[in-house]
């Protein structure tokens, strides 16, 4: 009896680990990705002999999925994690604080830098605790929580909003690309409890010291071609039929394939068109977030920081990405910014200008720095909306039909939308996916259809 014939549809990090995962099991694979690269929503662009990733990607120590990826394709070496927690936090009025882990155990270990976080009153800072101890309590899984919003359960809790704009807001917008205000509650406890209170060290940060195209889209190629799995690029998957005999006929502009079961690990719009996502209403009620990433290659180095956290600024994050650019002199910097609904719309110009302003306030030695070259990059449907209600509109990894399988971070993983729900997604539908071809047979009916023709 010959292996099991797995397909996958989009090369994003979802579709990248079910092929990796597939394959690894001993399954035959072949992946189609409408782009000429792999990598998905994390990807870069090139631009005057340079590197400019579409946004700032980071994970946690925490996300030991994705780690397991990095560590599969061979990339532990092209990123950096920290070895403990520290997060400067800057603002407008020079006042520099931190988010840092001490070597006590959680929940302790962030109480030393929180007890002198001076962008809060002396008030607030106390009231932290309260918060803090009850997330320890609550459950991430219990459906309860989802239908709660995060930022009325921290008024009640007695933050105040300054306090949730200032603390709360800096790991909740990177991770559920919404507010505190508009957050599930049971999202932003399984942020802040897998990330931050469970663990000392889990919510050590990590990112790519390489372009995008590389960590996601150069090495997963490598690996999935010494792997013996096949991958098609530049080829949008235009019908999935499924045959009498119960397997399918992938039909891209380049070929038609006959698999045995298909993963659809494309975005939810492109799911549904391919048949692999019918419930519309939940489709449209799901929502989508934008990312904004404001790109700026300056004449001088402004900053020692490799990135920070900002308060009381129109920016959110700053990174600092000279190295893994190319920029030979000067300094490029990152501004990111989640839940970016006010600037989705907004022209480049003028974001330029906004964020270069607001970079001056916040860097004076950015103040006489000269901008060599600016670019905006925008995700309009970079996430799902993580607002209460939202657990019951995500979709599992196994489907209504028989043999198909969906993967993305948008599947119901129980994480937000993140490089590590991805992950998760793609190994889940893999193992469905391979479980379903053991059990069926389906593979001898497939050979006799005439596979990969």
């Amino acid at each position: 009896m010959s292996p099991a014939r797995i397909g996958v549809v989009g090369g994003g990090l979802g579709g990248l680990a079910a092929a990796l995962s597939a394959r690894d099991a001993g399954a035959e694979v072949v992946l189609f990705e409408r782009r000429p690269s792999l990598g998905g929503l994390t990807s870069s662009i090139r631009r005057n002999g340079l590197s400019f990733d579409n946004g700032q990607h980071v994970f946690l120590r925490c996300c030991s999925a994705y780690r397991g990826f990095l560590e599969r394709i061979g990339a532990n070496d092209k990123v950096f994690l920290q070895d403990r927690l520290n997060v400067p936090v800057l603002a407008p009025d020079r006042e520099r604080a931190s988010i840092r882990s001490s070597a006590l155990p959680a929940p302790l270990h962030l109480a030393g830098s929180l007890a002198r976080y001076h962008h809060l009153s002396l008030r607030e800072r106390l009231r932290l605790g309260r918060p803090a101890l009850a997330l320890g309590r609550l459950d991430p899984d219990d459906p309860a929580l989802d239908e709660v919003c995060f930022g009325d359960w921290l008024a009640r809790q007695g933050q105040s909003e300054r306090a949730i704009e200032r603390l709360w807001n800096l790991i909740a917008l990177p991770t559920l690309n919404v507010s505190a205000g508009e957050a599930s509650l049971g999202l932003a406890t399984k942020v802040f409890r897998v990330g931050l209170l469970d663990s000392s060290d889990a919510g050590d940060i990590g990112w790519s010291s390489v372009p995008l195209s590389q960590l996601h889209g150069a090495l997963p190629a490598r690996a999935l071609e010494m792997a013996g799995a096949e991958t098609v690029l530049g080829a949008p998957v235009t019908a999935i039929a499924r045959t009498p005999a119960g397997s399918f006929r992938i039909v891209s502009s380049e070929r038609s394939d006959v698999v045995d079961a298909v993963i659809v690990a494309t975005p939810l719009r492109i799911s549904a068109a391919l048949g692999a996502f019918k419930r519309e209403a939940d489709l449209e009620a799901l929502g989508l977030s934008p990312i904004v990433n404001v790109h700026l290659v300056l004449d001088r180095k402004v900053t020692d920081l490799a990135f920070a956290a900002c308060v009381g600024s129109p920016v959110q994050f700053v990174f600092d990405r000279t190295a893994s650019s190319g920029v030979a002199s000067g300094q490029y910097l990152a501004i990111s910014l989640s839940a970016a609904d006010e600037y989705i719309a907004r022209g480049s110009s003028e974001l330029v200008s906004t964020f270069l302003e607001a970079l001056r306030e916040l860097l004076p030695a950015a103040r006489d720095a000269r901008v060599v070259d600016a670019l905006v990059t925008r995700e309009r449907a970079a996430t799902f909306r993580a607002v209460p209600g939202t657990r019951a509109l995500r979709p599992a990894t196994a489907t209504a039909v028989p043999g198909m399988f969906l993967a993305g971070a948008w599947c119901d993983t129980g994480w937000p939308a993140t490089m590590e729900g991805a992950v998760r997604a793609g190994q889940q539908a893999a193992s469905e996916a391979l479980a379903h071809v053991s059990g069926s047979g389906a593979e001898a009916q497939r050979e006799l259809e005439g596979a990969g023709t």
